[in-house]
């Protein structure tokens, strides 16, 4: 009678507050495409709210803003033109803002429009705009300026108009970028206190970057919320006896105390987060509580959006997501911020079900 090998045991779950990761500003520039969660969108995979018309008008006019791009045969026009003359303007708005409420699918929108325009990966970027600060604060300002030039597309998701420095920073690199003959694509945030905040905030938008206004053609997109409006109802936590069988019967699965990872998130700069996730399949996390100050919490918020971009399940024991942040934080400025944080992260544990099977 033959003998039944043993199943080769699984490595050990990692420690996020083991890894302190170094990103070289090459791999920052590389990395400026549509995170792994939209990958795969593309325009026909948007389905227009047939009581929206201003949606199916979008995927109409991205669709041909996206073709114009690929009208010129010169590719490197952008980095030809910092040692040569300055090229005659181009006629119309060469960006588009994608004004809506949350939840209307502008990200997806965004993505495609990567997607759709003809140029190679590297001749078009996107980021959300804490990734181009970061990557101003790496590059340099005139780095930036001549690395971007020569692109023919920048995408930036979630414009940050509630930081008046860093949008004065981004206002004028954008204004740079232009010259170069750079097209651009945005969306934003909402300005915190606004009356009929996380509707529409073309107005801000347009005021906050002053001279490059006319350069952009908003795009209103109405809808309702798809993944529905408010704060979403989080499962009920784990036991930490659940989150450590998990996590030690999950191949490449981290394992933190929640208190201990929040520390840890303040000696690695944000821009580092996804190269501090890089290669998990699950995120455990037991002992999670209140989160004590808005630093703690918008140094979560990156970590959180990090996770649900790359689509890692996340298990927790201790406090329901929807109890992370105080009411002082959800009644601020940053309260869509967190709102959205509690969001992924409920979403994220519910695409963890699968882990807990016995």
């Amino acid at each position: 009678m033959g003998t039944v090998s043993a199943s080769p045991a699984l490595p050990e779950p990692v420690s996020l507050c083991a890894r302190t990761p170094r990103v070289a500003a090459e791999r920052l520039v590389g990395e400026m495409v549509p995170p792994p969660r939209f990958d795969s969108v593309r325009f026909d995979t948007y389905v227009p709210d047939p009581n929206q018309p201003s949606q199916a008008e979008a995927v109409t006019v991205l669709s041909t803003f996206a073709a114009g791009l690929g009208d010129t045969a010169d590719t490197t026009r952008g980095k030809r033109r910092w040692f040569g003359r300055k090229p005659p303007a181009e006629a119309g708005p060469r960006g588009v803002y994608l004004d809506g409420g949350y939840g209307v699918g502008k990200t997806h929108l965004l993505a495609s429009l990567w997607h759709a325009t003809p140029a190679a990966p590297e001749q078009k970027a996107f980021g959300t705009f804490v990734e181009l600060t970061n990557l101003v604060g790496a590059l340099g300002f005139q780095q930036t300026v001549q690395t971007l030039g020569g692109h023919r597309l920048l995408c930036i998701d979630e414009f940050e108009l509630d930081d008046p420095g860093d949008t004065v920073l981004v206002s004028s690199l954008l204004s740079r970028l232009v010259e170069a003959g750079v097209a651009l694509a945005a969306t934003s945030n909402t300005l915190p206190g606004k009356l009929g905040e996380g509707r529409f905030a073309a107005a801000d938008f347009m005021r906050e970057i002053q001279g490059l206004s006319a350069r952009f053609r908003p795009l209103r997109i109405d809808g309702e919320d798809y993944r529905h409006r408010g704060l979403p109802k989080a499962p009920a936590p784990l036991t930490t006896e659940q989150v450590t069988r998990a996590a030690h019967a999950t191949e490449a699965a981290s394992l933190d105390d929640f208190p201990s990872l929040l520390a840890h998130l303040a000696t690695v700069h944000p821009s580092r987060y996804g190269a501090l996730t890089e290669g998990l399949r699950a995120a455990c996390f037991t002992d999670v509580g209140p989160v004590p100050d808005q630093s703690t919490a918008l140094r979560l918020v990156v970590l959180a959006d990090r996770l649900y971009d790359r689509e890692i399940p996340v298990l927790a024991s201790g406090l329901p997501f929807d109890r992370l942040f105080g009411e002082e934080m959800l009644n601020g400025g940053y309260r869509k911020k967190y709102f959205r944080a509690i969001s992924r992260l409920t979403a994220l544990a519910r695409d963890a079900k699968g882990l807990l099977a016995e």
